[in-house]
């Protein structure tokens, strides 16, 4: 009996034991949880949440697409591509869903990428053993393709009342945007970019505009080391950016860039420049950089810096226009004066100067100064007039804004600087160095503003780069031309200096590129730098505006380093590259046919208006398409090969390039078609 209440005892003191135990862990847990309720009510929740998703969640960010980059005519210059990159995690595909479908899952991913089932079925077998939640499957997708692959089997789920597919929760897709230039051929410096590398060209001045706003969704923590995003909680969408029209005419911006790279070729320069600006506007409807790169049988040149914009020289001879200008239209000069210039050869204290040649008994008429180039004919009568007070020259410089850096959006612009008297660089021979072109320093751009101002009958605008900002199909910013000099000068002042550039065409130093057909005004220039030493080097330069007689467009054409043993003057070297481009974009167009031509016959339309059912391309030789039916004309085209822009409907009024051009596959085909 004893034994029995013993043990009764023992068993009854350990049950006793296990209860206390039991009852103490309870309670400790009971006052864990009375001690968690006290803590949330008298501390900050949103802490606590805060505190729980740094550890477990991060926020990242959803990159918003880029805006797209434009000519003028609505051609794209850049533009952003959507690519999808897919991971798949495993985790959350269930087992009878994977044993029913891998099969079918690989089988499509096999039709589609080309690799074997068997080899998409090992590597989805390893991934869904680890329960990998976050399994790189395939990258780059463009949008098709993503289509595609996110309806295959356990990567989406039927909705059996529509029957359209829904992506599962186990693709995870995460969207890359790639940015891509249309026209990198003929102006992937001047479109330029926006990335990691740095800011550059249009892509760089209006990315403001086109970036948009960035988005955040969240990231879930996998392992110590990796992220997977969830696009179902917390996602702040992104905001695109905005479309951006620039003034840049591709159709130009073609012309410039051929001309400009078929004579750096052929005098083997270092680099040149091209800027075609719309005379009444300011628009900037062709810049054109190009640089020698490679050697011997390997040199090409390519569009890599701005020197148009980033690069300030001395203008030589094309300056004169300057300074004489400035005489003007102060009463000094006029059609009458005249100026001895000697044998071309004479001195101003300390400053020797020459001309390149002397024309008749030396005795030059205002409008000979110019258009022969003459540095003694400049020198001797800005000095004489100036002499005694520079400042009256030069307050000239500062009404015309060549003293200020020039405000643009474009990135880079150089300063302008001129000696002038403060100046410890000034002698009693900088005057006379001034007037020809010397002892000062502009952009190619801040040149063509001025040119442009006498083009536009005294009225100096700003350059433009930008037609207008549109954002969702709505205009909201459309640029308007802005006067930055009323008035340059008088209109006897601004009418003479365009009669004396005319002449220069006609009669002067560019007189090889005079032609019937169009009126030209221009000056060349020819400026020698690294002159201290005995292999000095030259810049060849052409400036001017055509049609003279009602200008439409200024261009400057400026070549750095010709092979001097072929030709390094301006007249030689630049200014056949302004008649090109004033003749293809001017005479070549039907819209600017003059009548008197018509007349005269030197265009036949109805040769140009003659139909052809069959568009053929023999031998890369681009044919008449004027007056053909431009939806005949646009497919046969593309069924051959050939990237066709066009614009309008109807009949074909206008192409480039013209008929009889080489073309190769790779080159774009413009179209205007009447509306």
């Amino acid at each position: 009996m004893t034994a029995k209440n013993n043990e009764y005892d023992s068993k009854r003191a350990k049950a006793l034991k296990w209860g206390y135990l039991f009852a103490g862990v309870a309670f400790i847990v009971f006052v864990v949880f009375l001690g968690r309720i006290f803590y949330l009510q008298h501390n900050n929740v949103d802490d606590i949440e805060k505190n729980f998703i740094s550890n477990n969640y991060r926020e990242a960010k959803l990159k918003a697409a880029r805006g797209n980059l434009f000519a003028a005519d609505g051609s794209i210059l850049a533009t952003t591509v959507m690519r999808y990159d897919i991971y798949v995690d495993f985790k959350t595909i269930k087992d009878t869903t994977y044993t029913n479908k891998i099969g079918s899952l690989t089988d499509s991913l096999s039709k589609m990428f080309g690799k074997s089932r068997a080899y998409y079925r090992k590597m989805f077998d390893e991934q869904k053993n680890k329960n990998n939640q976050y399994f790189s499957l395939v990258r780059g997708l463009d949008f098709d393709q993503y289509d595609r692959i996110k309806k295959f089997p356990i990567f989406s789920k039927e909705d059996k009342k529509t029957g359209k597919f829904k992506k599962n929760r186990c693709l995870i897709i995460e969207r890359n945007y790639k940015r891509e230039l249309a026209t990198a051929q003929i102006g992937s410096g001047t479109i330029g970019m926006d990335n990691e590398i740095g800011k550059s060209g249009l892509e760089g001045a209006f990315s403001k505009y086109l970036s948009g706003t960035d988005g955040t969704r969240y990231e879930q923590r996998v392992n110590s080391s990796q992220w997977k995003p969830i696009d179902y909680w917390k996602v702040k969408e992104p905001i695109d950016g905005k479309d951006v029209y620039t003034t840049i005419d591709l159709r130009i911006q073609d012309i410039a860039h051929s001309a400009l790279e078929k004579q750096l070729i052929h005098f083997e320069a270092d680099h040149g420049s091209v800027l075609v600006m719309e005379t009444e506007t300011g628009k900037i409807r062709a810049m054109v950089n190009l640089r020698k790169e490679g050697q011997d049988d390997d040199v090409k040149y390519v569009d890599a810096y701005n020197y148009s914009l980033k690069d300030a020289t001395e203008p030589g001879s094309t300056f004169k226009t300057v300074s004489l200008l400035a005489a003007m239209d102060d009463g000094f000069i006029d059609e009458s004066t005249t100026v001895n210039v000697g044998n071309g050869k004479w001195r101003y204290f300390d400053l020797a100067m020459s001309d390149s040649h002397v024309k008749g008994n030396g005795i030059y008429d205002i409008s000979d100064v110019l258009a022969e180039s003459s540095n003694v004919g400049a020198s001797k009568l800005i000095t004489k007039y100036y002499g005694n007070d520079p400042q009256v020259f030069i307050k000239h410089f500062k009404k015309w804004k060549l003293f200020d850096k020039m405000q643009i959006e474009l990135p880079g612009i150089a300063a302008p600087s001129i000696v002038t008297p403060e100046n410890k660089k000034w002698s009693k021979g900088a005057l006379a160095s001034l007037a020809y072109g010397y002892s000062s320093r502009f952009s190619i751009l801040q040149l063509t503003t001025f040119y442009n101002g006498i083009a536009n009958k005294g009225k100096m605008v700003k350059p433009l780069f930008i037609e207008k900002i549109v954002n969702d199909g709505k205009i909201e910013y459309q640029a308007e031309p802005e006067v930055l000099v009323d008035k340059m000068a008088s209109t006897e002042a601004i009418e003479l200096m365009t009669k004396m550039l005319t002449k220069t065409v006609e009669k002067g130093t560019a007189k090889s590129i005079y032609t019937p057909n169009i009126k030209l005004a221009g000056k060349t220039g020819t400026a020698r730098f690294e002159y201290w030493k005995s292999s000095g080097k030259y810049q060849a330069a052409f400036a001017g505006f055509f049609p003279a007689d009602n200008p439409k467009y200024t261009c400057y054409v400026m070549i750095n380093q010709p092979n001097t043993s072929i030709g390094y003057s301006g007249a030689k070297v630049a200014a056949p590259i302004f008649k090109e481009i004033a003749g293809k974009v001017f005479l070549k167009t039907p819209l600017n046919i003059e009548k008197e031509m018509l007349a005269n016959k030197k265009v036949d339309l109805r040769k140009m208006m003659q139909p052809n059912v069959k568009v053929e391309v023999k031998s890369g030789v681009l044919p008449n398409l004027k007056g053909l039916m431009g939806k005949n004309v646009i497919p046969q085209l593309e069924n051959q090969g050939y990237r066709v822009d066009y614009k309008g409907v109807g009949k074909i009024r206008n192409q480039f390039p013209e008929e009889g051009s080489v073309i190769h596959k790779n080159q774009r085909i413009y179209l205007e078609l009447q509306n």
